[in-house]
């Protein structure tokens, strides 16, 4: 890429400047800036966003194990351990480990210890959403709950009942319930997750990151189709595509701060505004990214889904054409 243009860049705390630095010195082996960060966290969401985010960073050392043993009643400390031992989980059962077993009793506990220890945390629930992905076939009472309304299906409604009573449309409770439904439905149709996220969109108040999650069905189903073999791909310009998009501009992005946004939504969101030839709008998403990028959802439009390079390619197509479009100045030139 010639000298002085616009770079991508892939880091998961993204605009939260105070989260970058806890990173940071984890990697380094250092917990205090984790503490200092979370007692200074103000609400549920970025709470639960914080948690998740620090997890995935401290899940291949012991800086939560170290914490711990430093400060035992720690509360915070319960929980980091209680994220990073559903993070070694997931990892485990993606890799086909055969600890994966044990992985997931141990982090089941964990859960239900923490949710005695935080009662009115909505962590240790949001984990146990996480969890239920590895029982597609439900075999757990908790896991095929009668749902709450008609056109929903069994799953683990009690588990989101108990999230949402602690931070009602908790972002990330929501996006397990749907990874649920995507797991279960895979090599199938969709039904149950289409169905899921329309109702939790239908159901979100203005300003709501849920209204983005019809955003991801429509990406996973490309996905599942492998749209991008096809020549002449209709996918994100149909109707229904640009009605969810736009619901989600308006409804969502517009009334919200973009530090305050999750990376992964915004990137969906300028990705199916893209798609749907709405270049304007989609180039005041970028805009609102800055410099920042998520792999997903830009992988899936290419033939290698695994590789960074090539997603890297089509989101700097995709931001040149809608910033040009947009008649909105490069920042980053």
């Amino acid at each position: 890429m010639p000298e002085g243009e616009f770079r991508p860049v892939y880091h998961p705390a993204g605009h939260d400047t105070a989260l970058r630095v806890a990173m940071d010195d984890l990697r380094a082996g250092r917990w205090l800036s984790m503490r200092n960060l979370l007692a200074d966290t103000p609400t549920w969401a970025l709470w639960t966003q914080r948690t998740q985010i620090l997890a995935a960073g401290a899940a291949g050392s012991d800086v939560v194990q170290a914490w711990r043993s430093e400060e035992p009643r720690s509360v915070a400390a319960a929980v980091m351990r209680t994220r990073v031992a559903v993070e070694r989980t997931l990892r485990a059962h993606r890799e086909g480990h055969p600890r994966t077993g044990e992985l997931w009793r141990e982090a089941w506990e964990s859960c239900r210890v923490t949710a005695h220890t935080a009662p009115e945390d909505p962590v240790p629930w949001v984990c146990l959403l996480a969890l239920a992905r590895l029982d597609p076939e439900q075999q757990s009472p908790e896991h095929r709950v009668p749902p709450p309304g008609p056109m929903l299906f069994p799953g683990p409604w009690g588990l989101l009942a108990e999230a949402a009573r602690r931070d009602p449309g908790n972002r990330e409770a929501h996006h397990r319930m749907l990874q649920f439904y995507c797991v279960r439905q895979a090599h199938r149709s969709l039904a149950e997750a289409v169905a899921f996220a329309q109702w939790a969109a239908s159901s979100a108040s203005e300003g709501s990151p849920l209204l983005a999650l019809p955003l991801y069905v429509r990406v996973e189903r490309y996905r599942m189709e492998q749209g991008h073999e096809k020549a002449l791909d209709l996918h994100w310009v149909a109707e229904d595509a640009t009605r969810d998009a736009r619901r989600a501009l308006h409804g969502w992005f517009d009334r919200t701060a973009p530090e305050a946004c999750s990376l992964l939504d915004l990137n969906h969101l300028a990705h199916a505004l893209w798609g749907a030839l709405q270049f304007g709008d989609a180039a005041r998403v970028f805009q609102a990214l800055g410099p920042y990028c998520t792999a997903l959802p830009w992988a899936y439009r290419t033939p290698e889904p695994g590789g960074t390079e090539p997603a890297q390619e089509v989101f700097l197509r995709a931001r040149a054409r809608c910033l040009a479009a947009g008649e909105i100045p490069d920042p980053h030139r």
